[in-house]
């Protein structure tokens, strides 16, 4: 059996105990798992990268798990950018690309897709709410995309629920102090 790698880009504004979950738990799967931050084109993000990349940085560091690698220079808006970066550093082609379930019906769409599922395989977390629609598994294989559903659970809270209506409990214990300090995320529905 091949040494596998992960790849798991997040937009992380801020990181959630949802991320803190999922990077202990790729942690458990993969040889390495390398994180960065990344701006999705998508998406109107509160904080600014750096800020953010700092986030998901200490949130790292607390995790102090050797196997969780904090890597900003893979960062890009274009995930074919990111995947071509981190197998030049790391030299290795065993690579998946970590992606929510509310996100994979997007792949198809992504710029050069079709370098991309040459590149990796794509390891699927169901999120709740957004489970991987029939079309979609239809779309995946008729377009011969590599790609495992992982059976990780996480908790039912995204960066998004997490700034609608915040709660200091759904940050991960070692960026409170940081957020609070800084007056990150502000709200006015703050809940200790």
């Amino acid at each position: 059996m091949r040494t596998s790698f992960a790849l798991f880009g997040t937009s992380a504004d801020p990181p959630t105990t949802g991320h803190e979950k999922i990077l202990e738990e790729l942690s458990k799967i993969y040889a390495f798992t390398i994180c960065y931050v990344s701006n999705n084109p998508k998406k109107k993000h509160k904080a600014d990268i750096t800020i953010r990349s700092q986030l998901l940085k200490t949130l790292i560091k607390d995790l102090d798990n050797p196997k969780i690698l904090f890597n900003q220079s893979v960062t890009s808006k274009w995930a074919v950018e990111s995947i071509k970066k981190c197998k030049k550093i790391y030299e290795f082609d065993n690579l998946d690309f970590v992606i929510g379930s509310d996100l994979i019906q997007d792949i198809f769409c992504w710029k050069n897709f079709d370098k991309i599922i040459n590149e990796v395989s794509f390891f699927i977390i169901l999120r709740e709410g957004y489970p991987v629609k029939s079309n979609t598994l239809k779309m995946l294989e008729n377009y011969k995309v590599k790609f495992k559903i992982s059976t990780i659970k996480i908790p039912n809270i995204s960066s998004s629920k997490l700034r609608s209506n915040f709660n200091y409990s759904y940050l991960p214990t070692s960026l409170i102090e940081i957020v609070k300090r800084n007056n990150l995320y502000k709200s006015t529905k703050l809940v200790e």
